[in-house]
């Protein structure tokens, strides 16, 4: 049997150091599943893994794009499963870890799957939104799918803000003449692999504390400078991130650097409850302290593999 060990959870919980642990424990290779280190350009403010964390093991889809490349989940399913499959012909195990619920779905579940939608539809789409801005793609998706608008409104407003997602939600409507939500829920693709799924948390004023802590060592390691560098690019979707996003409106002037360093700290950790929020709806997951022995952890897969085997 193929197993999958997944560790979920916020940012800045340790995630990365059990990872190596477990693949140095089981001997095995990790995939990343973290958009935000998928990108080159972008090291300190991703907090990518350091040079000595990865020589502790194999690591795949860490800084292998490229922030002028189109990257999507789709393209990271059908990457990371081909990787995966290669894995696991030659070792049973597999270590996945990252801070991205939809992606990392996307490998346990697969994604739902969507009809091509015609380049001419997609620029219409894009130049209706740079003339009218958000408001249009609102009003488009509530008329064009007003099931789907109301599930975002009540579950995730802040999605209805996100101009890629509400592109693509107006696109497919318009393409295919169907609501998008009818595309959603369909039958799985298939996996040949059994997840085993290990969730890190913390009580929240630890996590908002640590996660204070990792900010502030970021700028100290050159934060600033490396968001200077792509401020020209700053429009760049992977660039609409905590992080860089705060300190881009610090450049143009808008904000204090102090001011945005607090703003970086409050986002991030707005952004680690919703990860919370998300994680803890996953199946079969067994959560455990951050401060856990590694060993408690090693023996509940130890016996989760017993009991499968």
């Amino acid at each position: 049997m193929k197993y999958l060990i997944t560790i979920i959870g916020p940012t800045a919980i340790g995630k990365t150091s059990l990872s190596i642990a477990l693949a140095q424990q089981f001997q095995c290779e990790i995939i990343s599943c973290d958009s935000r280190q998928f990108f080159k350009e972008m090291r300190i403010g991703t907090a990518v893994p350091s040079p000595n964390e990865l020589a502790g093991a194999p690591h795949h889809f860490i800084q292998n794009k490229s922030i002028f490349e189109n990257y999507t989940v789709g393209d990271f399913e059908k990457e990371a499963i081909a990787k995966l499959n290669e894995l696991h012909l030659t070792n049973d195990f597999v270590i996945l870890v990252g801070g991205s619920g939809l992606y990392v779905d996307a490998i346990l579940k697969g994604f739902d799957s969507f009809p091509d939608i015609d380049t001419s539809v997609r620029k219409e789409v894009n130049t209706a939104y740079e003339k009218l801005g958000i408001t249009y793609l609102q009003e488009q998706l509530k008329q064009l799918d007003p099931v789907y608008f109301e599930k975002i409104n009540l579950e995730n407003p802040q999605t209805l803000q996100n101009p890629q997602r509400m592109m693509r939600f107006v696109e497919v409507c318009i393409g295919t003449g169907l609501p998008y939500s009818s595309f959603l829920n369909q039958t799985k693709n298939n996996r040949d692999f059994t997840p085993i799924i290990i969730g890190l948390e913390a009580e929240r004023s630890v996590m908002y504390d640590r996660i204070n802590q990792r900010v502030d060592i970021m700028l100290n390691e050159g934060l600033l400078a490396e968001a200077k560098e792509l401020y020209p690019h700053k429009e760049l979707n992977a660039l609409q991130t905590v992080g860089y996003r705060e300190l881009f409106r610090y450049f143009d002037g808008h904000d204090s650097l102090e001011f945005a360093i607090e703003e970086i700290k409050k986002n991030t950790r707005r952004f680690s409850k919703r990860q919370l929020t998300w994680f803890k709806r996953t199946e079969n997951a067994k959560w455990f302290d951050y401060l856990t022995d590694r060993k408690e952890i090693i023996d509940h897969i130890k016996s989760f593999i017993t009991h499968n085997s």
